[in-house]
């Protein structure tokens, strides 16, 4: 008895000894946080797991199946489509927007008339709200008499039926996409840019080195780290973006441009299958995720 009333004395003093005032002050302020996420987040989460498992609809609670959903999205070629276009879209408007991003970041370090109101104007496609740009831009290409293909009629071209053509939509929603997402990309590269210190680019110049060779060995190891948060943060937005291919052309000719979102989208509700629904949604947060795993375990290789 006596040791086992040492044992609750020993554990009690290591108790005090790591629940210090400042970490009980911490918990209790991060407690209601972290109260908000459990029902805000994880509720909905766990549920939309235990649907996955389940043939319900919109209407009714179904029974479990086990694996079946999970089973029949794998046998779905819709699926394999929809993971397919959203690995181009990803992959496309990353690359599209680091290119002119930083690209124009690079361009806007340079003092020159008017810099501050081409900063404001370059980042008007991503103030606009994404109803108001992308419907402007389907007016702008949906037929014959669009814009687009007025200015192709001045040249002496034919139409381009833009919305009619699954490569055509491809396109489209692809430029959109990166017209959206690149002033997001230009403002996080140019507060990363102007952080650099200058001293690296003088001591470069005094080495001989040219102006490819300081961008390569001094800009891009600098701006690194920023680079990969961003592409991983445009990989999430781009494969969860639902509004640019569905507002655009609802899927496209032959579902051309259906994610893996919009199928989640139409499974749910015009199909009314909430259980296959739910598989693509968690298949797809699996997916994201080992590509975070995976980029993360590569960046820490490289240190």
């Amino acid at each position: 008895m006596t040791d086992i009333s040492l044992q609750r004395v020993d554990w009690r003093q290591r108790a005090r000894q790591v629940l210090t005032p400042d970490l009980r002050m911490t918990l209790a302020l991060l407690l209601p946080s972290l109260l908000l996420m459990i029902v805000v987040i994880g509720y909905p989460m766990i549920q939309g797991f235990w649907y996955s498992f389940t043939n319900g609809s919109l209407l009714k609670a179904g029974r479990f199946v086990g694996f079946r959903n999970y089973g029949k999205l794998l046998a779905d070629p819709a699926f394999w489509h929809a993971l397919q276009f959203s690995f181009t879209f990803a992959v496309a408007n990353i690359v599209g927007c680091y290119t002119l991003g930083l690209g124009l970041a690079l361009m806007l370090q340079k003092d020159f008339p008017g810099r501050g109101l081409f900063r404001v104007l370059l980042l008007l496609p991503w103030i606009v709200p994404s109803l108001v740009a992308i419907v402007s831009w389907r007016w702008m290409v949906n037929d014959d008499k669009a814009l687009f293909n007025q200015i192709i009629g001045l040249f002496g071209g034919d139409p381009v039926y833009f919305l009619s053509s699954s490569n055509w939509t491809i396109a489209i929603v692809i430029v959109i996409k990166i017209w959206r997402s690149f002033p997001f990309m230009l403002l996080s590269l140019l507060a990363a840019l102007q952080t650099i210190d200058r001293t690296l680019y003088e001591a470069a110049e005094i080495d001989g080195a040219t102006r490819w060779q300081s961008f390569w060995h001094v800009t891009m190891p600098a701006i690194s780290g920023i680079s990969i948060v961003l592409c991983l943060l445009m990989t999430v937005w781009t494969v969860n973006d639902f509004d640019t291919p569905w507002l655009l052309a609802q899927g496209g000719p032959a579902n051309a441009t259906e994610n893996l979102v919009v199928l989640a989208y139409r499974y749910t509700f015009a199909r009314n299958d909430v259980g296959m629904g739910a598989a693509v949604s968690f298949v797809t947060l699996g997916l994201l995720m080992l590509i975070f795993i995976g980029i993360l375990r590569l960046q820490g290789g490289k240190r």
